[in-house]
């Protein structure tokens, strides 16, 4: 097992790969190879590096994507280290370059995006396998950043409100993290369902959430949210104390559904209130009904920021900040 105790080394990101002697092999990659980000070592933004890494082949069952854009998530770099090195990434926006033996539905060129499993490499690179049936056609009338912004996210707020919330037309729904990347679907997706939307929310998020067609937006930390009328379901993105004052909110029957960590122990015993944590899982279909929403104009994505493969440092800082309002993503093909 190597010893990360030297910072890595910055020539990765601009000449190409450095040997021991000090010599460069500069990024002249043939066919069979392709540049990918990879966290080589536990340590967060410090351990990723860009690399020269083999182009991946399908088998069964799978695509090649060539990736025009991969769109971050938070906690992609706090993997166990027997899980090291690792590709980061799971939501892909590109076109197919590549169909494994038997693939339907799929011809190589088509645009896709999708939510590839959390079991397997990511796709910051430029070419990604990807099970096919965790893909759809690409909204066309969005750009692959834009629908790159959509799986994770989009299926979160998908599953939480209706597989697991039941939140019907008519209902009232309190969304924890209204403004944020799960939230901001969250809002819109209730509204297009025709519930009545709560949503918690702070700084500069509060004017997003409204602008997404949040009813209400409570600045959690200026207001008590838990002097709103009695709530269906409460969609909870952010955890602590929001997640564990959030009962006394709920009609008898309703449900709290979380994305953020598991409700403590006791949570919903009150009243019969049911509370139910959950892992986005892919989900062909259903992203497919997202993209007739995006191409329908009923959709808005938020994209905080795009940046190229050789500044993920860069990427990751900005997501990891807390400032960024939508997704930031890594633009890899024009």
């Amino acid at each position: 097992m190597p010893v990360f105790d030297q910072p890595i080394a910055t020539e990765f990101w601009d000449q190409g790969k450095i040997h021991q002697d000090g010599t460069v092999q500069p990024n002249n990659l043939t066919p069979s190879q392709m540049t990918a980000v990879r966290l080589i070592a536990p340590r967060g933004v410090h351990g990723l590096i860009v690399e020269e890494v083999g182009r991946p082949s399908p088998g069964a069952e799978e695509v090649v994507v060539q990736v025009h854009a991969a769109a971050l998530t938070r906690d992609e770099l706090d993997w166990p280290v027997d899980r090291l090195p690792a590709i980061p990434s799971y939501e892909v926006s590109g076109n197919i370059a590549e169909i494994g033996p038997g693939v339907t539905g799929f011809e190589v060129g088509d645009a896709v995006y999708g939510l590839t499993g959390f079991e397997r490499d990511g796709v910051a690179a430029e070419f990604a396998v990807i099970p096919a049936d965790r893909l759809a056609d690409k909204p066309t009338s969005l750009s692959h950043v834009e629908a790159s912004s959509i799986p994770l996210p989009g299926l979160s707020a998908m599953q939480g409100l209706f597989d697991h919330g039941r939140l019907d037309a008519g209902g009232r729904v309190l969304i924890h993290g209204g403004g944020g990347g799960v939230g901001a679907f969250a809002v819109q997706l209730a509204k297009i369902r025709g519930a009545y939307v709560i949503a918690t929310a702070t700084g500069s998020r509060v004017r997003a959430a409204a602008q997404l067609g949040a009813d209400e937006v409570i600045d959690h930390q200026t207001l008590d949210f838990t002097g709103i009328e009695p709530v269906d379901v409460v969609f909870d993105t952010v955890g602590g104390q929001r997640l564990l004052r959030s009962p006394v909110v709920v009609v008898p029957g309703g449900r709290i559904v979380s994305v953020a960590e598991s409700p403590p122990p006791g949570l919903g015993d009150e009243e019969s209130v049911e509370s139910v944590f959950f892992i986005v899982e892919p989900n062909a279909d259903q992203l497919g009904e997202l993209s007739r929403l995006a191409d329908a104009g009923d959709l808005r994505v938020l994209v905080d920021s795009t940046f190229p493969l050789d500044r993920a440092q860069d990427a990751f800082d900005r997501l990891q900040s807390g400032d960024a309002v939508g997704k930031v993503v890594l633009a890899v093909h024009d």
